[in-house]
């Protein structure tokens, strides 16, 4: 089969799309082929190469991916040759007791496809049944792979851990990438007032699109002080922070008392100075929350299904361009999911 593919960590120049090895399956895992895949910042870093992640190389990234069942091992019972599915990354052994639970996401062997394993950007990939769920008929590939990831992860961190409300409101940073537009709705969805960060006047419109009731150019403006203005001096209830150290302090400062930030990443540092007497003082709530349940990522991706949700894409390119999607990424060009296709579906 043809698949991108790295075999050392470093800039975009590393991507391959080339011959690799047909993939078998086990008793518990569904062969898919592959008829779209989308890209994530996760892809950025899994290239250059994490702390403490040691991958088995050559490395086939991507977490993203949707296509029809080839295959099924001998234990598996949900799904059947033919059946259309999307990838949803998360995974652990099970056998801890956060899984037992319910929560894999806190288990301890917990990993993510294309992260820390073999990933989905490929004509073909071996996956466990546990990590693919329905697509219905009508959803395009595009929508299905762009889907699953963010909409799960921005679902995850204000329902869940967030704990959301209706009529509170929620300053979404980054609202034109991939986590920020579905955060961007999901806010809305849960009846929030939305207020949201983009660094042009398109991105912002493309906010307001679906469903930011506020917009602020970072470039142009300090966020905290437009948000102190836009709410009479309270500040939100929760923000969303993906941004990491070049935003930590006005996410703070933009925080009515008894605020919270949720964070799931950290785009520009992981270690950003804090203001701890403003933590205590304001007695705001720093939660992380990263990826989500099965549960919870095929609740959020009902919603994806029937159009509540639109996963925005804002290119889709051949396998063979991969480091050119890489690219879009990493320059922050356009707004929502760049999308990949193998060169043979097109």
């Amino acid at each position: 089969m043809q698949a991108v593919q790295f075999e050392t960590h470093g800039d975009r120049d590393v991507l391959e799309y080339g011959e690799f090895p047909d993939p078998e399956i086990d008793r518990d895992e569904v062969l898919v082929d592959v008829k779209a895949g989308a890209l994530n910042h996760l892809d950025i870093w899994t290239r250059r190469g994490l702390p403490g992640v040691n991958l088995d190389m050559p490395h086939i990234p991507g977490s993203d991916a949707a296509g029809v069942v080839e295959a099924v091992g001998e234990d598996v019972t949900q799904f059947e040759s033919g059946d259309r599915v999307c990838v949803i990354a998360g995974k652990s052994g099970g056998n801890d007791e956060f899984s037992r639970k319910g929560d894999l996401t806190l288990a301890p062997d917990f990993h993510i496809i294309g992260e820390h394993i073999r990933g989905v950007h490929s004509e073909y990939a071996a996956l466990p049944a546990a990590n693919l769920a329905s697509v219905p008929e009508g959803i395009d590939w595009e929508m299905a792979a762009a889907a699953p990831l963010v909409f799960q992860t921005a679902w995850r961190m204000l329902r869940d851990r967030g704990g959301l409300k209706s009529g509170e409101s929620v300053l979404v940073l980054g609202a034109s990438g991939g986590v920020g537009h579905a955060a961007v709705q999901v806010a809305a969805h849960a009846g929030a007032e939305v207020f949201a960060t983009a660094s042009t006047d398109e991105k912002l419109a493309y906010a307001e699109e679906v469903g930011a009731d506020h917009t602020i150019n970072y470039e142009e403006a300090d966020f905290a002080s437009e948000i102190r203005e836009l709410t009479d001096g309270r500040g939100v209830d929760i923000v969303v922070d993906h941004v990491g150290a070049q935003t930590w302090q006005s996410s703070l400062k933009s925080l009515v008392k008894g605020g919270r930030v949720v964070t799931c990443g950290a785009t520009t540092g992981g270690n950003p100075e804090t203001d701890l007497n403003r933590i205590f003082w304001n007695q705001l709530s720093v939660i992380g929350s990263t990826m989500a349940t099965p549960g919870q990522a095929e609740e959020a991706l009902e919603h994806v299904w029937d159009g509540t949700f639109e996963p925005r894409i804002r290119e889709t390119l051949p396998m063979s361009e991969i480091s050119r999607a890489h690219e879009m990424l990493e320059n922050r060009k356009g707004f929502g999911k760049v999308v990949v296709v193998p060169d043979s579906e097109l």
